[in-house]
């Protein structure tokens, strides 16, 4: 058969092809009897190395992995068009309710969270002043005051608006920086056990003063409870990641507080133009996948998970001290990822290899796998790691540190 002819004949198929039994089978048979199209696996196609995590959520190890319901929720909204702002109402109703807020609003991570939260603060519901920023020459209220200990490298979120860190140590100091440029207080929270002013006064000193207070706790849950306590304590902008332990899309983030100051960081968001934050979107699948991994977050078994994170943490420190001259430490950070990370360290006469060449070993291993390293040995984290990888880091980590070992 022809080409052409071919064509004319697919065009009559469904017809004819029910109506011939013998002869050129028909659309039907021949979709049926025509092989599955295999599965795109575009990593592999890449050349990309995958690995096994047991570093925890860093952001150039692309942080957490989505449950399935997120992953599903993506893609079935991937087939309809809706609207962004309601999209945005609906699911920041939704998040609100959950973390006892006023409001709240998805963000294109922790990091927008704070631009658009600081820029709220600055602009308020005045159009004008938000087509002004970074530009505060003409704003009144410009700086925002931060204690020394928590001006880190994040306080350039802050500064993309344009205004100016003040750095304060005691409660006195504070007291006598808040003046009539006064915009905002902001608290770091994996900082807070370092500072000299802690979360409750810090807040009642914003109260006394009529200053916004935000604080940034990015990948501060777990505790589930962080998720209201902040709001509870009294900030009036919370932001927090959403790819870390929640295990929402990694470019996703979530600012809650004050209705007026979210619907005013609105302003300042995508679909809205000729503003700081045109850049910082956030479409619907990421806002909708965000709404679902922190239901699924809130309302999962925290305890039955902490027991897991445990038994996992016993099988591959009982492994690990299976070698001679090799010991572990287990804590927990108090603030910052807050999950059980244990520290293998060895005596070095006994086991030859630095922890940076075990650490190397473990990357270049089948499969690799991903820990953090330090000068006296590696950490190892395991609440990234997928049901059955316990088993294969404590395996993996016995091997090579046996054949580090003098015999």
């Amino acid at each position: 058969m022809k080409r052409r002819d071919l064509i004319k004949y697919l065009s009559v198929a469904p017809l004819a092809g029910a109506a011939v039994g013998t002869g050129i089978p028909g659309i039907a048979e021949a979709a049926a009897a025509a092989p599955a199209l295999a599965k795109r696996d575009v990593i592999k196609e890449l050349g990309l190395r995958t690995f096994i995590n047991a570093a925890g959520t860093y952001t150039t190890m692309t942080a957490s992995l989505m449950h399935d319901e997120v992953v599903d929720t993506i893609n079935e909204s991937a087939k309809h068009f809706v609207m962004i702002n309601e999209v945005q109402d609906k699911v920041g109703e939704k998040i609100a309710a959950m973390c006892k807020a006023e409001a709240a609003m998805v963000t294109a991570g922790c990091w927008s969270a704070l631009v658009l939260g600081t820029a709220g603060v600055l602009t308020r519901m005045d159009r004008k002043k938000v087509a002004l920023l970074p530009d505060l020459s003409t704003f009144e209220k410009t700086e925002v005051i931060v204690q020394k200990t928590h001006n880190v490298g994040y306080v350039h979120a802050l500064t993309n608006t344009g205004i100016k860190p003040v750095e304060i140590e005691t409660a006195e100091e504070l007291e006598k920086a808040i003046n009539s440029k006064t915009a905002m207080m902001w608290f770091l929270n994996s900082s807070g056990p370092l500072g000299k002013i802690k979360h409750e006064e810090w807040v009642a000193i914003g109260k006394k003063h009529n200053i916004p207070t935000m604080i940034d706790m990015a990948a501060d849950v777990p505790p589930v409870e962080n998720l209201w306590k902040y709001n509870q304590i009294g900030f009036d902008l919370v932001c927090v990641s959403g790819g870390k332990a929640m295990a929402g899309p990694q470019s996703a983030g979530i600012l809650m507080g004050r209705k007026d100051l979210i619907a005013a960081a609105r302003l300042s968001a995508p679909p809205s133009g000729g503003n700081i934050g045109r850049g910082m979107k956030v479409n619907k699948e990421e806002i909708l996948g965000m709404y679902v991994a922190i239901e699924k977050y809130i309302n999962q078994d925290h305890d039955k998970e902490w027991k897991m994170w445990e038994d996992r943490v016993a099988l591959i420190t009982n492994s690990a001290k299976k070698v001679d001259g090799v010991s572990t430490k287990v804590e927990v950070p108090p603030v910052a990822n807050h999950t059980p990370k244990i520290t293998v360290s060895w005596d070095q006469t006994k086991v030859k290899a630095t922890p940076r060449e075990i650490q190397k070993r473990l990357q270049d291993g089948s499969p690799s796998i991903e820990t953090m390293g330090g000068r006296d040995g590696i950490d190892i984290t395991v609440f990234m790691l997928k049901p059955g990888e316990e088993k294969i880091v404590a395996r993996r980590l016995q091997e090579e540190l046996t054949k580090a070992a003098v015999s």
